[in-house]
């Protein structure tokens, strides 16, 4: 396995771009991604109980359809909290990308992103989905204009692509992702869409996808907050050659490694781009009695906004971790813990067996002044271990959001 140089294009037998369509003022908000052939397709989408009209669209073609050919994305409109109007707007913008392509709607997966409760321009949307359909490539440029089209306040575009070898032959795996503020566990206001050239059918993709979720954008948080578009979509066309994968498949971990490796990529590029991040920060859980506890304390670190509004100050807060690991409801031996900083300043500890450690606060204000911070909780309780990503929580993130919809 190897990282390349790519996005959703990487794979073979797809393509892709973005267009400028007027929904935003200046920048590029419409994108299509479409495979030569039918691929089988996963889904996965938010928890939050208000959904907007693309992933009920996208939620009945999971449960529902066999394959698909096309994905089209806009920026700048959520189209949520739409009523009836959103729901018919989805599926028009299905039924015109189908026409460009040759398809039926029911082959066209849908997804929206921007503000809540506006409805679509769809003289644009159209005109936004003739332009996009007309350009389509298989280029690495043409994978980066689809990228810039699915952003919002994101302030940099998310690609990857990688290739492993299975069967002697060369598979493929790219992606892109828009993610910056609404970042939570569950997912959050992101977007990600995976196209692979492996072999894999639908049933055997979802399983896959969803136990990759947990590793991946599960385990990322920015402010708390769950909204109510966040979609991950992954299309398999087969068009490397191999034979259909599965758990079965004598290289079947293979393939799961380079997956996860390609979902941890994006929520890392995510958090990365936090709304108003100065900090990328890692939280470690080792020793816990079990994965699950492991994550569970890890995840409630990195959502806490005290610990992020810490680390923000570049202070050793310590207590805000234990704090929020005791209130995360996962059992652990609070006295049998030791938790360390790192950074490229070092190492250093400030908690062991449960009893604070005196330490150098020059030495941990210089740790904690870096722009990557690991935190180590090391247990006690067993071998589980769990791992999670944020950022810290900063003034520029009010700013941001204070004026997001003007």
């Amino acid at each position: 396995m190897q990282m390349i140089d790519g996005g959703v294009t990487a794979s073979i037998g797809f393509s892709a771009n973005g267009v400028a369509c007027g929904i935003k003022k200046r920048k590029k908000d419409m994108a299509l991604v479409v495979s030569e052939k039918p691929c089988t397709f996963a889904g996965s989408f938010t928890t939050n109980l208000v959904k907007a009209a693309p992933v009920l669209w996208d939620q009945k073609l999971v449960a529902s359809s066999k394959s698909v050919k096309a994905l089209v994305v806009n920026s700048g409109n959520a189209n949520a909290c739409t009523a009836a109007q959103g729901e018919q707007d989805t599926q028009t913008m299905a039924a015109l990308a189908a026409k460009e392509l040759g398809c039926t709607e029911e082959e066209v997966l849908v997804c929206s992103t921007g503000v809540i409760g506006v409805p679509l321009p769809m003289d644009k949307i159209e005109a936004g989905i003739k332009a996009c359909a007309a350009v389509l490539s298989s280029t690495r440029e043409a994978a980066l204009e689809a990228a810039q089209a699915i952003c919002t306040t994101d302030t940099f575009t998310k690609e990857v692509a990688l290739e492993l070898t299975i069967e002697g032959k060369t598979v493929h795996i790219g992606g892109m992702a828009k993610g910056s503020g609404m970042i939570h566990p569950n997912m959050a206001t992101m977007l990600s869409f995976i196209t692979t050239d492996a072999a894999i059918s639908k049933d055997v993709l979802q399983t896959l996808l969803g136990s990759s979720i947990q590793d991946s954008y599960n385990m990322i948080s920015v402010d708390g907050d769950t909204s109510t578009n966040d979609t991950v979509l992954v299309l398999a066309n087969g068009m490397s050659g191999i034979s259909p994968l599965s758990p079965s498949h004598p290289e079947w971990e293979v393939f799961v490694e380079a997956f996860l490796e390609v979902h941890t990529s994006l929520a890392k590029a995510i958090v990365r781009d936090g709304e108003g991040a100065g900090k990328f920060l890692e939280v470690q859980v080792k020793g816990a009695m079990d994965k699950i506890t492991a994550q569970t304390l890890a995840r409630s670190v990195i959502t806490s906004s005290l610990v992020k509004t810490a680390f923000f100050g570049s202070d050793a807060n310590w207590g805000r971790i234990l704090c929020a690991m005791g209130y995360s409801g996962a059992s652990f031996n609070p006295s049998g813990i030791d938790l360390f900083f790192s950074s490229a300043k070092g190492t250093i500890q400030v908690v062991k067996g449960g009893t604070p450690l005196p330490f150098d606060e020059h030495l941990a204000k210089s740790i904690l002044l870096e722009k990557e911070i690991v935190t180590l909780a090391q247990l006690s309780d067993g071998d589980g271990e769990g791992t999670a990503w944020g950022c810290d929580l900063s003034y520029e993130y009010v700013r941001i959001n204070g004026d997001y919809r003007s």
